[in-house]
Formats: C-alpha cells, sequence, structure tokens
C-alpha cells in the first residue's frame, strides 16, 4: 500500500529491475566535529528506495523479484545511477544490480 502511494504522489514509476532512491543528505560535520563547507561534502552513497518496478523478464517470460523494496536504505556506488529531478526532488534511478547492500537496522 506505501508503494502505491509513493507512486501516485511521484507519478513517476520504475520499469523492470529498476528502483528509484532518495539519496540521504551529505555529512555536515567530521567524526572529529568539524564542519564541512558544500565544496568538501562527499556525494552520498546511502538513500532510501521509494519506489521498485516488477522485475526483470527473465527468458522465460517470467519476472523475477526485485530483492529490496519501497522504505528500505541501501548503499550504491558514488557514481552509478541516473540522477532525475523531479517535483523538485532529487532522485536516483538504479538498476538493482548498481545496489551493493542493504542496510539492517
Amino acid at each position: 500500500m506505501a508503494k502505491k502511494a509513493a507512486e501516485s504522489t511521484l507519478s513517476l514509476r520504475p520499469l523492470d529491475d529498476r528502483v528509484v532512491v532518495e539519496p540521504l543528505e551529505a555529512e555536515e560535520k567530521t567524526s572529529g566535529g568539524i564542519l564541512l563547507p558544500d565544496t568538501a561534502k562527499q556525494k552520498p552513497q546511502q538513500g532510501k528506495v521509494i519506489a521498485v518496478g516488477p522485475g526483470k523478464l527473465s527468458e522465460k517470460g517470467e519476472r523475477t523479484l526485485v530483492a529490496v523494496k519501497v522504505g528500505d536504505t541501501v548503499l550504491f556506488g558514488k557514481y552509478s545511477g541516473s540522477d532525475v529531478e523531479v517535483s523538485g526532488k532529487e532522485l536516483k534511478i538504479l538498476r538493482e544490480s548498481d545496489i551493493l547492500a542493504k542496510v539492517a537496522k
């Protein structure tokens, strides 16, 4: 149900094994407490899944399930996926294979 609500407000539905991720904000300060200016911040490599495609179509015509679901927090490569802006939000569209790990809660 949450998946449908997110997609309807987003008006974006990923295809095949693609996943829409909202990147988390970059760290504002270092572990030592030093504040970082915008130019020194690294691109975030962690984000929250907000939409998931139906899965990749196999050669037999069956859909394979995607391993992540809406609401999961995932890690992805620094330069992986495509950056898009939808309704003023910065989002990333990744293939399932671009996702490195799911963050355990």
